[in-house]
């Protein structure tokens, strides 16, 4: 598929028809070096507003044709004024990079213009949604302002790094193609800084209306109810399937994300980052959610450094617009090991427990199969302000699993009779590991059965108020 142009892009994004361009006249004044480019009305840069699916939005569109999509002085202008714009209207602002980073001809003033973008973005975190879409070079100083909004899409060709690969071999020696220093498929499983990753221009624009959808238009609103012909009392068959594993059984989750939601429609962000969990949006009875689920076929559902990073900015963003949170919990604890330690598993564990415990819109849990140490009390648990917690049959819910736990309650039984093993195994599960413990300690709601899952979330959701803020909560990360 052919690259588009900067306003080919907007056009296929938006609406047919809708596109207003403002300061379309602007142009650099010549300052330092600038004299050697000829100047050009717009300055490298389509600014303007439009809709889409009906929706308000504003929205700028680099033109990498000119100096290379560089920022200069009044290129920078230009996207300032559409982020006060954004601000100032509460409308969601959308931005299509393709840049080469500062213009060096104009020195500081490229660098002031970026640093007042930086600070708008920053200021405008929480008030407004703001999207940004990737779709070729994003260099230097261009990383930061994607950095900040809320989420990042991006073409499979598309880059991101600070420093170039001529760069990084002068000063470091190694030698690198600019897909292995700061490619988009690095970026989309291994930093992490990319939350979708499509094929080409048009079908990463695509997914920009598709992730709108889910979104409102502000911190003030709730996001619009969706059309869906899916029965709220439409029984979960996958949920009656899982629940006869056995604990240490793997399985893969979104089957039942997509048994649980409207029509099966998930749109998943960051799927290859942070496996081990799985974020996203759907709608239950057309309501829109946000839903966090252990991942049991990915380290066995551990909860690690990207997944509690990638969690915790999820369940941020989610309550800044006004998202109620449906988590869904087989955690089996931390991944342990001096990697995770060194790596500071501690400190970003931390950040999802602090995302959730601050999180104000409804937060409904269901316990799928365990729920093991620190990471039961993590995973939206009542003590840290979840509206209800539910379980399924069966489930378990413990400091550590059974047999660890056995070994060390034990110890001197089974250093005589180690044969006695499961009959141990079988008496912790029963006095401490069931689930009908923190039924009983009022720490789970409820018990019911895995077919009445959709069912009885949806009851719990309709019972929550979802009320918009009084004052924006920022999506920037912890």
């Amino acid at each position: 598929m052919a690259k588009l142009s900067a306003k080919e892009r907007i056009e296929f994004l938006l609406d047919p028809g809708s596109f207003e361009e403002i300061q379309g006249d602007v142009t650099f004044r010549a300052y330092g070096l600038s004299e050697r480019i000829k100047p050009k009305q717009g300055d490298g840069v389509l600014t303007g507003f439009g809709k889409i699916q009906g929706r308000n939005v504003f929205i700028y569109s680099q033109d990498s044709s000119y100096v290379g999509g560089s920022l200069g002085e009044a290129h920078g202008r230009k996207i300032l004024r559409l982020l006060e714009l954004a601000e100032r209207h509460l409308c969601p602002v959308i931005g299509i990079v393709e840049s080469g980073g500062a213009r060096i001809h104009e020195g500081v003033l490229s660098l002031a213009a970026y640093a007042d973008i930086f600070y708008k973005n920053v200021q405008i975190s929480g008030v407004v949604p703001q999207i940004t879409i990737i779709l070729g070079a994003c260099a230097g100083g261009a990383v930061y302002s994607p950095a900040l909004t809320d989420f990042i899409l991006a073409s499979k060709d598309a880059f991101m790094f600070l420093t170039g690969p001529e760069v990084v071999s002068a000063v470091t020696g190694e030698t690198l193609t600019k897909e292995e220093l700061g490619g988009a498929v690095m970026h989309d499983s291994t930093s992490g800084i990319i939350d979708l990753l499509a094929d080409d221009d048009e079908s990463t624009l695509l997914a920009a209306r598709s992730l709108l959808m889910f979104l409102p238009q502000n911190y003030r609103e709730i996001p619009e109810r969706l059309f869906t012909s899916d029965s709220p009392n439409r029984e979960t068959e996958s949920f009656e399937l899982v629940s006869q594993l056995s604990p240490d059984q793997p399985y893969n989750v979104l089957d039942l994300i997509k048994d649980l939601v409207d029509e099966g429609r998930f749109f998943e962000i960051k799927p290859n980052f942070g496996k081990s969990l799985v974020t996203g949006f759907g709608t239950l009875d057309g309501i829109v959610v946000g839903i966090v689920a252990n991942q049991p076929k990915e380290l066995a559902g551990c909860l690690d450094i990207n997944s509690s990073v990638k969690g915790a900015r999820f369940v941020r963003i989610c309550n800044s617009f006004n998202i109620p949170l449906i988590v869904l919990v087989d955690v089996p604890g931390f991944l342990p090991g001096s990697e995770q330690e060194r790596g500071g598993v501690i400190k970003h564990g931390a950040k999802l427990l602090f995302a959730f415990s601050e999180a104000k819109v409804p937060r409904i849990t269901l316990i799928l199969k365990k729920a093991y140490g620190g990471a039961y009390d993590v995973m939206n648990s009542k003590h840290i302000g979840a509206d209800f917690v539910f379980a399924l049959p069966n489930s378990e819910i413990a400091v550590m699993g059974p047999e660890a736990a056995v070994k060390i309650i034990f110890r001197k039984e089974l250093n005589d009779s180690p044969e006695k093993l499961p009959e141990f195994i079988k008496k912790y599960k029963h006095d401490i590991a069931s689930v009908r413990f923190a039924l009983e300690l009022g720490f789970v709601d409820k018990l019911i059965q895995p077919k009445e899952s959709r069912a009885t979330i949806i009851k719990a959701l309709k019972s929550c108020k979802n009320r918009a803020k009084n004052s924006p909560i920022p999506c920037i990360p912890l």
